[in-house]
């Protein structure tokens, strides 16, 4: 789980979506497919805080998880003004 950052939808990406979080330890790249992203749209689109279940892969340093599912955690910010830098 971690706050969400951003949010960014190459066009070369065939309808992937990668979310960054970013919690205590750093940041996190999740790849959401597009299958996903609708089955649970208002997570995906609106959660600013966000907690995936997933496959964690990693080569080398690099780390990522694939989302299975999406859980919106936001009512947790309570009194937090936290905003994400989407699909830029």
């Amino acid at each position: 789980a971690g706050l969400v950052v951003g949010r960014q939808r190459p066009q070369t990406a065939s309808g992937i979506t990668f979310i960054t979080l970013e919690d205590e330890f750093g940041m996190l790249n999740v790849v959401v497919r597009h299958d996903l992203a609708e089955r649970q749209r208002r997570p995906f689109l609106e959660s600013r805080l966000l907690q995936v279940e997933g496959i964690l892969e990693s080569s080398g340093e690099v780390r990522h998880v694939i989302a299975g599912r999406l859980h919106d955690l936001t009512p947790l910010l309570t009194g937090l003004d936290v905003r994400s830098r989407d699909f830029h």
